[in-house]
């Protein structure tokens, strides 16, 4: 089940299908079930999409805000690093903020499978949009 209800998803997140399964402060965990829609020519799941959970994953981790509050980012910079093919099966992304101030935050994540194996890990770079409830 995802935090976010389904008419609050981005056209985007329903392309793609990820959830959002976990977010608390400085954390978010995204869900995404990898279907043939995902694959490349190479039968494993698209490079783009490992950056999607990537970037998305980071995202959410530094865009926490309590109930009734809002806030939001756009990437600024992205590094990714695949590692791993993933064939099959459930994707899960956990992306940490790891530091920034008013305007700018850092971010790290992780795509792993659901065996645990290390699939891709990445680092961004975010700025706040502006909001009428941003801190």
């Amino acid at each position: 089940m995802s935090l976010i209800p389904e008419s609050e998803l981005s056209g985007y997140a329903r392309l793609i299908g990820y959830r959002l399964s976990r977010w608390e402060p400085d954390f978010a965990e995204i869900v995404l079930e990898l279907g043939s829609q995902h694959e490349n020519r190479g039968g494993i799941a698209h490079g783009g999409v490992l950056a999607t959970l990537i970037d998305t994953a980071c995202g959410f981790a530094g865009c926490w805000a309590p109930p009734g509050q809002t806030r939001a980012a756009v990437t600024l910079s992205l590094t990714t690093q695949f590692l791993a093919p993933a064939k099959s099966g459930r994707l899960i992304a956990t992306g940490r903020r790891v530091g920034g101030g008013r305007s700018i935050f850092f971010a790290t994540a992780e795509v792993r499978d659901a065996e645990g194996t290390l699939l891709a890990r990445g680092e961004g770079v975010f700025r706040y949009r502006e909001s009428a409830n941003r801190p």
